[in-house]
């Protein structure tokens, strides 16, 4: 089929897989996402890390796509695109790319020496087949089929020439491209069952899923066929024969002392989920090295539930936020590893607006708006009351996604919450049963985390479409804000290239967002990974900010 050409948005970059490494050292405006190497690499060795976060139920991320997944898959499957530390798109298995001027048709042209695990080449016709499995709500895909919404067909122009049609222009599809939750998997993989794909994806990545004992580890060795860069950027990366390691050994521990400890003894080499006082315990050993890694997209937040009542009133809203005090909390629990947020935008997003006058505390203000909205009695325990009913919020939190130093800070909220007559009903529960209560709307308040990199996360969060399901059940709208004038603001935004006009139509929504009291902004959702000084050359993907052991070693 004859390929059509079209005027490309930014001038096209050639870079391999292995030299991308070198450029994702940064997370987008900040962060210390790398650590700087000494010494020459060291082939071989089985590196252990220790994750706090919920064990996967399926190691593939186009099902579901929750941010386990996306840390362990980093290792074994790669992206058509990725970005540098300025956060701008550079290829990965996509070499180049053009658009249409409409927006409407996008060409990318993909590397043509890359091969899965599995021995299937990677070309055109396997894209295809990955965005067709994202896109199909068999899948019950979220995070991957809320970012490839708007593809409309996918045609295989070539072998090494993929052109994706649109239903709607998308100024965010190649930010959305860089994600692992769309990454690509042998399409000959895909088509084995559900479940057989879940216990062992086949990708391109540097490392391949060798055994996965449930409730315990995942088993990761090292791909012997990983492609190294072709000649013309040999230089680059003289001497290097990546993957280094031999293995990793990917252990689930919940418990963060005992990762800690496990970090301290050597039994592990590195660990997520650090804990603040860890992370302010472990500045005095040499022996122990920090990774900050704050992920892009959204900050970490409170929703209300605006969807029903009592937040279905905006003064209500406002009366919780202003009765509630965030900043002595976070200085107190802390211990400065994190800073207060007034934003819906990740610190790490160039485009984010930040109000903090909206969220200073005015105890005599909350109390004149629950006044005004007709909850102006107390019963015998303190609490606000409206027609006989008291003013009560249920608060679901994932013990899974939510650290114990953030617990406690939401603790304090429903002491602060109660002193203003709001009962807040805080529910600790396991993953699945998180989800469960979020389908059945069954919760007033939520800390819902969501990673998608860039500001085009708002219209995946607060357009009122993302209020409908995906095939997995999950709605990424938890506010449940209904705003047309967001929705249009939001749906511009995607739609135009421009970037002036771009970061204008994210102010205006995020203005409105947050004049609406819809959201308790807190702080950037949390990256800190704590490693032994014997880890070499560990990265952040800028992309999600997910660890990359690709180009790591142990050191002697």
């Amino acid at each position: 089929m004859p390929s059509r050409r079209f005027s490309r948005p930014r001038a096209a970059v050639v870079v391999t897989a292995a030299v991308a490494l070198l450029l994702a050292a940064c997370t987008p405006g900040g962060g210390t996402t790398t650590n700087e190497p000494s010494g020459e690499p060291v082939t071989g060795g089985t590196l252990t890390y220790a994750s706090g976060d919920a064990e996967p139920s399926c190691l593939d991320p186009h099902v579901g796509g929750n941010y386990p997944q996306a840390l362990i898959a980093t290792q074994y499957l790669e992206s058509l695109v990725s970005l540098d530390e300025d956060g701008e798109v550079i290829p990965w298995l996509a070499t180049e790319w053009d658009a249409s001027d409409d927006g409407l048709e996008w060409e990318f042209t993909l590397r043509d020496d890359v091969t899965f695990t599995d021995g299937t080449p990677f070309d055109a016709e396997a894209v295809a087949a990955n965005i067709a499995h994202v896109q199909d709500p068999a899948t019950a895909s979220s995070t991957g089929y809320l970012a490839l919404a708007k593809i409309k067909d996918v045609v295989a122009v070539d072998d090494h020439l993929v052109r994706l049609e649109m239903s709607a222009p998308d100024s965010a599809l190649l930010e959305s491209l860089s994600q692992v939750w769309v990454a690509m998997e042998s399409p000959k993989a895909l088509e084995r069952s559900q479940e057989e794909n879940c216990a062992a994806p086949v990708g391109t990545g540097p490392f391949v899923v060798e055994t996965w004992e449930r409730q315990d580890s995942v088993t990761l060795v090292r791909n012997e066929d990983y492609n190294s860069p072709p000649a013309d950027v040999a230089e680059a990366t003289e001497g290097s024969d990546l993957p280094y390691l031999d293995s990793i050994v990917w252990r689930f521990i919940p418990d963060s002392a005992s990762r800690y400890a496990a970090l301290q003894s050597g039994e592990v080499q590195v660990i997520d989920n650090a804990q603040p006082d860890t992370i302010r315990s472990a500045e005095s050993d040499d022996a122990i090295e920090e990774l900050d890694a704050p992920r892009p997209g959204a900050a970490n937040r409170i929703e209300l539930n605006s969807g029903k009542a009592p937040f279905d009133d905006e003064r209500v809203r406002e009366a919780f936020i202003r009765s509630v005090n965030v900043d002595d909390g976070i200085q107190s629990l802390f211990f400065g590893t994190a800073e207060r947020s007034y934003s819906p935008l990740s610190s790490v997003e160039p485009l984010g607006l930040s109000l903090p006058d909206l969220f200073t505390v005015d105890t005599d203000a909350a109390s004149d708006l629950l006044d005004e909205a007709g909850w102006d009695e107390r019963d015998a325990d303190g609490y606000r009351v409206k027609d006989g009913e008291r003013l009560s919020l249920d608060f679901p939190v994932s013990t899974n996604q939510s650290i114990p130093a953030e617990q406690s800070l939401f603790e304090q909220i429903q002491a602060d919450a109660k002193t203003a007559g709001f009962e807040v009903n805080l529910q600790p529960l396991d993953l699945s049963s998180w989800y469960g209560v979020l389908a059945e709307n069954d919760y007033d308040l939520v800390s819902a985390p969501y990673t998608k990199v860039g500001p085009d996360v708002l219209r995946i969060l607060y357009h009122s479409d993302s209020i409908t399901p995906a095939p997995s059940g999950y709605f990424a709208n938890l506010a449940q804000v209904d705003d047309a004038e967001l929705d249009d603001l939001l749906t511009q935004a995607s739609a135009t290239s421009d970037a002036d006009e771009r970061a204008a139509l994210y102010e205006q929504a995020q203005q409105i967002i947050l004049e609406g009291y819809y959201i308790l902004p807190l702080y950037d959702q949390q990256n800190h990974f704590l490693r032994s000084s014997t880890v070499q050359g560990l990265r952040a993907m800028p992309t999600v900010s997910t660890p990359t052991f690709a180009g790591a070693w142990l050191a002697p």
